[in-house]
């Protein structure tokens, strides 16, 4: 069963979720960002634009199969099987259909009301479909 886990109270969620991949990739994991295309467009953009030491190799989803040794996907449609990217970042405002193709979920949620109220609705849908959830406080593990 796939594991769930809600970050909760990003400030910038675009900057938390860069960090956080840079954090995943430091420990082997190899994700799939699903997000609105303007937000693939930031990322891919805000990816390239670190310090060398920084820099996270990933892909833009334009189609074409990434290359498979890429630990970063960024996608704002899930296609197919996650090809060993057991991560999913959701930063849509429903669930993916493809969800449970993945070992784990990671839904990252702004201090924005209008996301809050959404991820809520996200929350009781994996609920109903007997999912545990792990839920993790930014402000309270001082992520600002």
């Amino acid at each position: 069963m796939t594991d769930i886990a809600f970050h909760f109270g990003a400030p910038n969620k675009l900057e938390y979720v860069g960090r956080l991949l840079r954090k995943a990739v430091a420990r082997g994991a190899r994700l799939t960002v699903l997000a609105p295309p303007a937000q693939v467009q930031y990322l891919d953009a805000s990816l390239w634009a670190t310090a060398p030491t920084d820099f996270l190799v990933h892909a833009v989803d334009d189609g074409q199969a990434a290359h498979p040794m890429c630990p970063v996907v960024l996608t704002s449609k899930v296609n197919g099987e996650p090809k060993g990217h057991g991560v999913l970042v959701n930063l849509t405002t429903s669930v993916p259909e493809e969800f449970a193709r993945f070992d784990r979920v990671i839904e990252v949620v702004s201090v924005d009301d209008e996301d809050r109220t959404l991820a809520r609705n996200r929350w009781k849908h994996y609920v109903q479909q007997g999912y545990e959830i792990q839920r993790h406080d930014l402000k309270l593990k001082g992520a600002e």
